[in-house]
């Protein structure tokens, strides 16, 4: 174990990681201060240059653009009344209420400040739950994993959703795609229509780029809305006050963090979903309810503890089963695969140095944040400015370039530009993204382990629950299946 500490110390601290930290860094608080541009944005735009990195320095990229970006969100949203990320959007009506109230210091600076102890709070969570979850999905087998995996897309449907008949419509489109080509147990060439091209499949790097970064430059150029002009020209010292938050918010911040934590490690839920359940639980627990909405920072202590605990803990399930808890931990585990760490609890017995490296740069990466935050909000008003006109021709140039250099292939190209279209129509009629990410990216494992198991139990369908294991998640699936139903069923009997 030391000697694997020593060695993860080692990788992280060399010359070309901490470039790539410090890089990532400064790219992340970018995107994430340019309203429309998404951490997610952010992560499938790194994806093109992780190409030529080692594996350590790629992850390191990952994290702290990510971390950053979400953070950064904050900014526009309190100086703009623009949440920069969606993890912003659930308190940027309060915090740009302080900033019409002469408070905007204060509210950025409990952004920043418990952003970064929430984002501490869940790597420890990361730390000492990925290990011990890994310890215990050794004893899984292919039908634990298939119900697993039924599970996580279950969650994703009705977390992610408030149409949930939308959300299965694209879970079913995601699933779909994942059938493309000859990466399935029979090896027989499906969907492919007779191009060559189509039997290696639907490119996962390729259609995400195009679905988050794509999108973003196609809703830019429809978007008619004049800009937002800035309230203030200055912006203060964000650290006064802060330690006296700490003091008066603790259960806020623990709540926050927890909460944040346990959404992230949901599939398919994110930062975004995390943040808008905190500042709801804020206010309802909250000794000054009628104050929110006014300009009160309960409710951004506890909001931004959880958008920055929820990346933390949406990589739980990632590194451990290889599932993704959202949308950006569905593009890292794609650059996971590609430099050879394959998610799964053998990661964590037959590499143990990369996984305590990835632990030491979510920590890394939580620490910088909070000078690299206050740097930023300094210089906010020029990020803020930056002409949109010239910021998304670029995007769209790099979104072009990278893809074809992950194959050399033009066809990558043109799934990334129908993938980004199609993702702006979608989006655009209210269908949420996040449900047909993890059909394409669990898809493949669904089929598998299901194949697996029949050949396994010889065509025998209790095989499916005839270990403890499996029979416990099996229950627990077919409950998120029945209980929301019949909870509406009841509510509407009692209604009448």
């Amino acid at each position: 174990m030391w000697t694997a500490l020593v060695q993860a110390f080692g990788m992280v601290f060399e010359p070309v990681t901490l470039m790539a930290i410090v890089g990532a860094s400064l790219f992340g608080l970018f995107v994430g201060a340019v309203p429309g541009l998404t951490a997610t944005m952010a992560t499938a735009l790194l994806v093109p240059v992780t190409f030529f990195m080692p594996p350590i320095p790629a992850i390191a990229t990952m994290v702290t653009a990510t971390a950053m970006a979400i953070f950064s969100g904050d900014i526009p949203g309190c100086l703009l009344r623009i949440p920069g990320t969606p993890a912003s959007a659930a308190y940027t009506d309060e915090a740009f209420a302080m900033t019409r109230k002469g408070e905007a210091e204060i509210a950025l600076g409990a952004g920043l400040v418990f952003s970064a102890v929430g984002g501490l709070f869940g790597t420890v969570v990361l730390i000492v739950a990925a290990p011990a979850l890994a310890n215990f999905a050794l004893n899984f087998s292919s039908f634990e994993y298939f119900w697993l995996v039924l599970l996580g897309l279950t969650c994703a449907v009705f977390i992610t959703s408030s149409n949930p008949l939308k959300g299965i419509v694209m879970l079913l489109l995601g699933l779909l795609v994942a059938c493309v080509g000859l990466g399935n147990p029979a090896g027989f060439p499906r969907f492919t229509f007779g191009n060559a091209e189509m039997t290696g499949g639907i490119g996962m790097i390729p259609m995400m780029i195009g679905m988050f970064a794509i999108s973003e430059v196609i809703r830019y150029v429809v978007d008619t809305s004049p800009p937002a002009e800035l309230v203030v020209e200055k912006v203060g010292n964000v650290m006064r006050g802060q330690w006296e938050l700490a003091k008066k918010y603790p259960k806020q911040i623990l709540r926050g963090s927890v909460l944040g934590t346990a959404v992230g490690a949901l599939p398919g839920a994110g930062a975004d979903i995390a943040a808008w359940m905190s500042y709801a639980m804020s206010k309802k627990f909250s000794k000054e309810p009628e104050k929110f909405g006014t300009g009160h920072v309960e409710g951004i202590v506890e909001s931004g503890s959880a958008n920055n605990s929820a990346l933390a803990g949406a990589w739980i399930p990632a590194l451990v089963f290889g599932i993704p808890g959202d949308s950006i931990t569905a593009i890292v585990i794609g650059v996971l695969y590609m430099k050879n760490m394959n998610p799964g609890p053998t990661l964590f017995t037959t590499n143990p140095q990369n996984i305590y490296a990835v632990f030491i740069l979510f920590i890394l990466a939580n620490i910088i944040m909070v000078p690299l935050g206050i740097l930023c909000i300094k210089v906010s008003k020029r990020i803020l400015k930056v002409p949109r006109n010239v910021l998304m021709p670029l995007i769209l140039l790099f979104c072009l370039v990278g893809t074809f250099a992950i194959n050399n292939s033009m066809f990558d190209v043109g799934v990334m530009l129908v993938a980004g279209v199609i993702a702006y129509l979608l989006e655009a009629n209210k269908f949420p993204i996040a449900p047909a990410i993890l059909g394409v990216v669990l898809g493949g494992m669904l089929e598998e382990n299901f194949i697996t198991s029949m050949i396994k139990s010889n065509g025998n369908y209790t095989g499916f629950v005839s270990r403890p294991i499996a029979a416990g998640l099996a229950v627990i699936t077919v409950l998120v299946w029945v209980v929301p139903p019949v909870l509406r069923w009841w509510r509407g009997r009692r209604a009448v």
